[in-house]
């Protein structure tokens, strides 16, 4: 995992990292300040191992595409890149409580709820599946 200060080296002059918001398998996300345009972003850093498996070039061209993607579940792309090794992209910030946090407090959704969100995930998830199969069958190897 990069460390918040070698984010900020890296990414200077357009991203100000503030602090890590969430982490995954693929990727670990972070609040940042959006330089030029003055807002906070969602900056989503790719793990440097999956990077090295991935590489630069193809995570690049995969998100060309996913930034011409337009879904009612899809945020839209800001910005992308690789900088010193850093494959990174920026999507806009939705501040509020995760799903985890809201499942921690309540144990139990309402059922239209819960209906409502595995309904919008699924449909995320299918779409995602039909856009990006090479995609999918990358992150099944780097899994094993």
């Amino acid at each position: 995992m990069h460390s918040a200060e070698q984010l900020n080296t890296a990414l200077a002059g357009r991203y100000s990292i503030e602090r890590r918001i969430g982490e995954g398998g693929m990727a670990t996300v972070y609040l940042a300040r959006d330089v030029k345009h003055s807002r906070r972003v969602a900056l989503k850093v790719l793990k440097p191992d999956l990077g090295a498996i991935v590489g630069a070039e193809r995570f690049l061209s995969e998100i060309d595409v996913t930034a011409n993607l337009q879904h009612p579940s899809l945020l839209p792309l800001f910005d992308s890149g690789a900088v010193d090794g850093v494959l990174f992209y920026v999507m806009p910030f939705v501040d509020g409580e995760s799903l985890r946090a809201r499942l921690d407090r309540e144990t139990q959704l309402p059922i239209d709820e819960a209906i409502r969100i595995a309904t919008a995930k699924t449909g995320r998830s299918l779409f995602l599946r039909r856009s990006f199969p090479k995609l999918e069958t990358s992150i099944a190897r780097v899994s094993k």
